[in-house]
């Protein structure tokens, strides 16, 4: 029996070091995920009770919806966590209360043991007698500081008691505070299901609805296609501009610098100059980089150097079309953005999200659009209203250069945001803030 006792306990405490040892996510930052989930759930529920009511349904509203589905799984997920951590808080607070009861149990039988010990030495005459039976002054001197101290180790011994039955006591108290807290998430949890369930049903009625409406739908993503091709194209011809522009200035910088370095001759090729009959000097040629002057460099480092961290073109939003291709449930229809589309409010400031030069501003019809260009990077911001850059002006980081149109059906605001690197259309919301 001791011996199975001692296995439990050396395994149980095992554990306990284990787990101790484990990395656990910090409290607060969970608590932060939360409410920053939450408040997240909170603009995008704002923005969906403007367009809910309709009778028409768009992409956006599928898109918005899927977006809630998603936050809330995640917030779902967020109080698993909660609910792991305070059960493990509990599992190591059972095994502390046990080992401090075992501990208790220990100083009382050897408490026990110095009271009989006491009881059965208690006369007066027996410590007289343990002093004068010294064989000299020293030897009694150390026996007076013997007992001395055997009667200091029996008050630690009672104090040492008193503080482990303190420290059980604050334990129990804490054991219940966690299991409060355990309810109280077990509650939110329940709650926070329901709405998930609540949400996927009206998830599948504008699903539904949207595949009634296949054929408006149809004509929807088509004029989108459309609209994507004419902004691309408008894209492309600036981005060839600028490649162009880029390459001649190339051109003449190293035609100067030939000027100035006779050894090499801009007329012969450029893998080998002969410098005299004799002799053969070989003059490796560099590789063509586009956009390669030093304000490019430096915009090229700035922009890389800022992934993840670039503001959004609106302050207020949501990506309402993700970028590349898109299905559109329990349909056999399809599209392929060229960037995201974002679901905002109507005449909202549309900013540029990195310093550079505006190197288009063109009208698409139904809306403006402007490009800016960082190096080797482009933005593009189209369906914008009251434009207040003109091409070749200078933009900072956040500054404003339109406002927010309005979508397809006069419902809400919307941008569409496009990144390319060069000719290559990128996904920016790797690139965006999180």
């Amino acid at each position: 029996m001791i011996k199975k006792t001692f296995l439990f306990l050396l395994l149980a405490f095992g554990l306990l070091n284990v787990l101790r040892a484990q990395p656990v996510q910090d409290k607060s930052q969970l608590e932060k995920e939360r409410e920053d989930i939450q408040k997240e759930l909170k603009e995008i529920q704002g923005m969906y009770d403007k367009v809910k009511g309709q009778t028409r349904q768009t992409l956006g509203q599928l898109s918005v919806l899927n977006r809630k589905i998603n936050l809330q799984e995640k917030y779902i997920g967020s109080i698993n966590k909660q609910l792991k951590m305070i059960d493990d808080d509990i599992y190591l607070s059972n095994l502390e209360i046990y080992r401090l009861n075992k501990q208790l149990d220990t100083l009382k039988a050897q408490y026990a043991r110095t009271v009989v010990y006491a009881y059965k030495n208690r006369s007066a005459y027996d410590y007289l007698n343990f002093i004068f039976s010294s064989s000299s002054f020293n030897d009694a001197v150390k026996r007076i500081a013997y007992l001395k101290s055997y009667r200091s180790y029996r008050e630690k011994q009672v104090n040492t008691i008193f503080e482990t039955q303190r420290l059980i006591a604050e334990r129990k108290k804490q054991q219940l505070g966690r299991k409060e807290q355990k309810n109280v998430a077990l509650q939110n949890q329940t709650k926070q299901v329901q709405e998930l369930a609540i949400q996927k049903k009206e998830k599948d009625a504008v699903v539904s609805k949207l595949k009634s409406q296949e054929k408006d739908l149809k004509k929807q993503i088509a004029e989108k296609k459309k609209r994507d091709r004419d902004l691309q194209s408008s894209m492309d011809a600036i981005v060839r501009r600028e490649i162009e522009a880029s390459k001649k200035k190339a051109a003449e910088e190293a035609k100067k610098n030939a000027i100035t370095n006779p050894e090499i001759n801009p007329t012969t090729n450029p893998a080998t100059t002969i410098t005299n009959p004799t002799r053969i000097k070989t003059v490796t040629a560099k590789p063509t980089v586009v956009f390669n002057t030093e304000a490019d460099l430096k915009l090229n480092a700035g922009f890389e150097g800022n992934r993840g961290r670039l503001p959004w073109p609106v302050d207020n939003g949501y990506v309402s079309i993700h970028f590349g291709r898109y299905v559109i449930e329990n349909t056999h229809l399809s599209g392929d953005n060229p960037g995201i589309t974002i679901a905002t409010q109507v005449g909202n400031a549309v900013k540029s999200v990195f310093v550079g030069e505006v190197v288009g501003v063109y009208n698409m019809g139904d809306g403006m659009a402007i490009t800016i260009r960082h190096g080797k990077y482009f933005t593009t911001y189209s369906n914008l209203t009251a434009v207040s850059m003109a091409k070749g002006a200078t933009v900072k980081t956040g500054q404003e250069i339109g406002r927010v149109g309005k979508d397809d059906y006069g419902n809400s605001g919307q941008i569409d945001f496009i990144l390319m690197i060069e000719r290559k259309n990128v996904n920016p919301e790797p690139w965006l803030r999180r």
